[in-house]
């Protein structure tokens, strides 16, 4: 997808999260509510474009990596960002030993890598080249911006729908004079609420890995490297679980989630067995 075409995707869902906000507030507290909630929604939406990094950094407790603790990733990144004509990103250190990794940040000039421990030692030279040349694909190909405001909105849809399951249980939702905010007009959230940052995260066309896999082939110059990678991420995400918010499992370059069943179902990755298949066969 195209930098406006991608710009045009982030619009969109700013406002789906508007909107959102909006109705959620009207089910909570009525006319009061929907004034507090566009309010909210207007902060939240300029701190998803302007902190999108920070939010996501945050969300999976990563820290910043010196480069004297790993000089030759360093020198790795700054190689790599050279092929794809991009600066070299700021590179972040996630702490669990699953093999993974991320990238966010709302555009070039901002953005940033992380790699997981267990990644750094499960991975060979080739495979590691290639793993951080797809995420510098993501953040070439601009759709950072669109996965981590995705990852903000998905937080907050739950936390929403989890305020008003708790509002409805403790009979919290008395509404205001007009007789709005009801726990019944609070039902479709707290029922859809959940599913909603779901869909969120799965709008996050899959097309998108996809493209960042045959960018970072181009990147690294061996596709082999990366198709090796996805490999043993894949086994490695099912044995070794992540601790991580779940509205940012959708940025990492396999599902952290993938170990839980019923998250499975719902993957917001394409299989790994069709993304090996492309590159092998590019």
């Amino acid at each position: 997808m195209s930098g406006l075409g991608n710009q045009l995707k982030t619009v969109m869902l700013m406002g789906l999260l508007t909107a959102f906000v909006i109705l959620a507030g009207g089910a909570l507290g009525g006319k009061s509510g929907l004034i507090i909630a566009l309010g909210l929604a207007l902060v939240m939406n300029g701190a998803s474009y302007w902190y999108s990094d920070k939010i996501v950094i945050k969300m999976t407790k990563s820290k910043p990596l010196d480069r004297k603790d790993n000089p030759k990733l360093y020198e790795m990144v700054e190689s790599l960002a050279y092929n794809a004509n991009i600066p070299t990103p700021r590179i972040y250190l996630t702490p669990s030993s699953q093999p993974n990794a991320f990238a966010t940040g709302r555009n070039p000039a901002h953005g940033v890598i992380a790699v997981t421990h267990g990644l750094l030692q499960l991975l060979t030279a080739e495979e590691l080249k290639g793993v951080i040349a797809h995420e510098l694909a993501h953040i070439k190909n601009r759709d950072i911006l669109v996965g981590t405001v995705a990852a903000v909105m998905a937080g907050i849809i739950t936390t929403l729908a989890n305020l008003a399951q708790w509002a409805l249980i403790f009979g919290g939702l008395s509404g205001d004079d007009d007789g709005e905010g009801s726990a019944l007009a609070a039902l479709p959230l707290i029922i859809l609420g959940p599913l909603a940052a779901l869909l969120v995260q799965m709008a996050i066309s899959r097309s998108r890995e996809y493209l960042a896999d045959s960018t970072g082939a181009a990147i690294s110059g061996n596709s082999e490297g990366l198709a090796q990678a996805l490999l043993k991420l894949e086994q490695g995400s099912r044995l070794r679980p992540m601790q991580v918010n779940p509205a940012a499992s959708h940025m990492f370059i396999v599902n952290p989630l993938s170990g839980r069943r019923l998250m499975s179902l719902f993957s917001t990755h394409p299989p790994i067995a069709e993304r090996v298949k492309r590159l092998r066969n590019s």
